[in-house]
């Protein structure tokens, strides 16, 4: 089954790994604890397709960490980097109790637990960056993005205007303003914020992506491609150059524009591939990338992006959807039921893992959990009825496909009749002396879900 959508969200994020070697107040370290200068941070923030995590920021201008501390940061962006978040959080959070007036150890362990689905304690890392450097503002605009996407909004609101008060509105928080403004559906207010950035600091690309971001959702793709120009390309005749060509969110997003737009499939696959390759924890590229494998047939080569995708977003439903789809088509039937399983277990809402699960019990071998061949089609029945039902409900997620759901209920059902005839006693043709005689479809193949016809996969 094939799934057209944007994801709406996700924690991606890039935690901070520049340290620069100044003073802000803090005195100079003491040489047992040698800062540690290491490259320049590339962005000052990072954010998904829908914006809706700040991610990647610069560390404050003083920002200093003891060596042992930049050692455990060092290893925590590294297991970041390499999508082992378990061993992230453990080394960002060593590196935050080895760095008490360090903020970026603080952010970047707010990162990762928000990636791993713990909202609470990422809001708590959040604050705790605020508190040790009130002017690492990336923090505070993490912090009110999370609230607004966890639907506190207003307490979002509040906070940025508790440090617009003291500090004033600087570009980033006008961005991250116009940003819970696009995500409430507010796009008045929105570009209008985003303006405001731009009036500030006119090659702000947290705003010139704001604009695209809020563009793209609602559907005025002929803007949000304008945006995005000025981002990745500059104008045409070279009079202004391009803010930021390699921007990983905006090629993103232009991907994903492309991928809806007729005739520009080369075109998606191209950005999707410069964006993953940018910033290797950017789920949406590699679970985009899986898609459109899976929809050009080729569930050999969706494989590797899918499993990226997992391994970035673990609690990602949609994209374990995905990766289980790609291993019943590979007749992987026990590592697809493992990831539908996790699924429906992440979000239960999503209709289409019900699909999946009917397609798997319908056609493929050897599903763990089945007691006969009658109680496997039982279950894809089962799954494909429930698949209509929630089909039909009000905006369900994941849904997209599945037209032919009521030809594969007829199908099961009839393999099911099939199979029952064939298994009941014969008393008809009973012969004289009592034992049965040879049935009429004897010598006929026996249809069984695991020896059923082509997975059929529906556009």
């Amino acid at each position: 089954m094939i799934r057209r959508r944007a994801i709406g969200w996700l924690a991606v994020v890039t935690p901070a790994v520049a340290w620069t070697v100044a003073g802000c107040g803090e005195s100079a370290p003491e040489a047992k604890h040698p800062v540690v200068a290491q490259a320049p941070a590339p962005a000052a923030v990072a954010s998904g397709d829908a914006g809706v995590q700040v991610g990647l920021a610069s560390a404050p201008a003083a920002e200093v960490m003891p060596a042992e501390a930049t050692e455990a940061y060092a290893k925590g962006f590294q297991a970041w980097v390499a999508g082992d978040l378990a061993g992230a959080r453990k080394a960002f959070s060593e590196a935050a109790s080895k760095a008490s007036r360090s903020s970026a150890p603080r952010y970047s362990l707010g990162c990762v637990l928000e990636r791993m689905g713990d909202s609470q304690g990422a809001l708590d890392a959040y604050l705790d960056a605020v508190r040790v450097s009130p002017a690492f503002d990336v923090a505070l605009c993490a912090y009110a993005i999370l609230l607004a996407r966890t639907g506190h909004a207003q307490e979002a609101e509040r906070a940025l205007d508790k440090s617009a008060s003291a500090a004033g509105n600087s570009p980033r928080l006008l961005a991250v303003r116009a940003e819970i403004k696009s995500m409430a559906g507010d796009s008045a207010d929105c570009q209008q914020l985003a303006q405001e950035a731009l009036a500030k600091q006119p090659d702000s690309k947290e705003a010139m992506l704001v604009v695209a971001r809020d563009f793209y959702r609602s559907h005025r793709w002929d803007l949000a491609r304008y945006a995005l120009q000025a981002i990745l390309d500059g104008t045409p005749d070279g009079a202004i150059p391009p803010r930021d060509p390699g921007n990983p969110e905006a090629l993103l997003l232009r991907a994903l524009i492309e991928r809806e737009t007729p005739g520009q499939r080369k075109q998606a696959i191209r950005d999707f591939d410069a964006a993953a390759a940018r910033r290797p924890d950017l789920v949406e590229a590699h679970v985009n990338l899986g898609e459109m494998k899976l929809e050009a047939g080729n569930a050999g080569e969706a494989l590797e992006p899918l499993e990226k995708a997992v391994k970035y977003a673990p609690n990602l439903a949609v994209a374990r959807l995905d990766l289980g789809d790609c291993y019943r088509l590979l007749g992987r039937a026990a590592d697809a039921k493992r990831e539908l399983d996790k699924s429906t277990s992440l979000d239960s809402t999503l209709a289409g893992v019900h699909y999946d699960f009917g397609l798997l019990y319908l056609f493929s071998q050897n599903v763990p959990g089945v007691a006969s061949a009658d109680d496997q089609l039982t279950k894809a029945i089962g799954e494909l009825e429930t698949y209509r039902s929630m089909r039909t409900a009000k905006a369900p997620k994941g849904q997209g496909g599945g037209e032919d759901v009521d030809e594969l209920l007829s199908t099961a059902r009839r393999k099911q009749s099939e199979l029952r005839m064939k298994s009941a006693p014969s008393t008809d043709n009973a012969s004289p002396d009592g034992s049965a005689a040879p049935s009429p479809s004897a010598g006929a193949t026996e249809t069984t879900p695991s020896g059923a016809g082509p997975q059929k996969e529906p556009k």
